[in-house]
């Protein structure tokens, strides 16, 4: 068994989990082990869309630039419409353990595709609820994966660029297992 570790933080505003990225890209995080998680925000006066042409993409809307900025920086990306939580855009890993929860169907205990996903990661159902609230009410959830010594480091710097209830969580992972 090895021992994989997460850490989440919310953000009340995409400027505020882009400055944390930034913080982590310049520390040397690996991006590929990063992952956001947010509501698509709708409104009459801008067109919202989003596409993904190979290895481009990119998203129209009020945050575009914040996405289209995410899209390039992160593995993978999905714009989905959760029930209970609504249209959400997810950047990172986490989009194909998302995409394995609806596959496999995880998904129980009254939480979403997203928190089926986030339980993959060990979270506690009690965390997994509130994470999901944190989007539901227009939160920006940020989630560093790897190692403890490299999600703790990861921790730090999201905690001292405005991430409220930043959390640390490990995931047993049989030998062999991709994670």
């Amino acid at each position: 068994m090895t021992n994989n570790s997460s850490a989440i933080a919310v953000f009340s505003t995409h400027v505020q989990a882009e400055e944390a990225i930034k913080e982590l890209q310049k520390s040397g995080f690996d991006m590929t082990k990063l992952s956001i998680v947010a509501k698509n925000f709708q409104t009459e006066e801008h067109v919202v869309g989003y596409y993904n042409l190979g290895d481009r993409a990119a998203s129209w809307g009020r945050f575009g630039a914040f996405w289209g900025w995410i899209w390039g920086l992160l593995f993978g990306s999905a714009f989905l419409f959760i029930p209970g939580i609504g249209p959400v855009m997810i950047g990172g890993p986490i989009v194909s353990w998302l995409i394995a929860a609806l596959e496999t169907s995880v998904v129980a205990g009254g939480v979403s595709a997203l928190g089926g996903a986030l339980m993959t990661l060990g979270i506690p159902n009690d965390s997994v609820l509130a994470y999901e609230t944190a989007v539901k009410n227009d939160k920006f959830l940020v989630v560093a994966h790897g190692t403890r010594e490299q999600v703790e480091k990861a921790r730090s710097i999201l905690a001292i660029n405005n991430g409220a209830e930043v959390s640390v969580h490990d995931q047993l992972v049989a030998a062999g297992a991709i994670t």
